[in-house]
């Protein structure tokens, strides 16, 4: 995967966009179509106040106003972490971002406080007060929720999920 700035940072390399992957827990889950047909293969842009690379770590925080696109889909969070591997071009692995997460893409919205995109696994993570709201009007609020982006489906757990689903207005 590519990597592109938005805007000009005085630091080498070019860098990577944000999320969450952790492992499924068992609890009831509810699915729901989100960001079906995302590209991930799309090169990841960046934007942010200040950047700092950390080679011996192979990871790159950016911080302040943080804004990391990748074709359609957007991500802002006041922080995030991009990890990489660098076998003679960077690959990103994962990107963590924390405060005041959202990740939109067209109608869709996804809050949380704490996100992780695994780029590997093609899976956000979203955890803490989190909430999903589609463009019309379907909101799905839980404390953790797992978007496929291969499959386009996501789910939510952890402890009681809620949500509204929106009907047709009839005459």
């Amino acid at each position: 995967m590519t990597i592109r700035r938005l805007r000009p940072l005085p630091v080498r390399a070019s860098l990577a966009a944000a999320l969450i992957a952790t492992t499924a827990i068992a609890v009831p889950q509810l699915a729901a179509q989100v960001f079906p047909g995302h590209d991930t293969n799309a090169p990841v842009n960046y934007a942010a106040d200040r950047i700092e690379l950390q080679d011996k770590q192979n990871r790159v925080v950016l911080s302040g106003n943080v804004d990391v696109r990748q074709g359609n889909l957007e991500l802002r969070a006041g922080r995030t972490v991009v990890n990489f591997t660098d076998a003679g071009s960077l690959q990103i692995q994962r990107i963590t971002a924390s405060g005041g997460v959202v990740v939109t893409r067209g109608s869709e919205r996804a809050t949380g406080d704490v996100a992780i995109y695994d780029f590997n696994k093609k899976i956000i993570t979203m955890s803490g007060n989190s909430t999903l709201k589609r463009g019309n009007g379907d909101t799905l609020r839980g404390a953790r929720f797992v978007i496929d982006l291969n499959s386009g489906v996501s789910s939510a757990s952890g402890g009681r999920v809620s949500g509204t689903f929106t009907v047709p207005k009839q005459n």
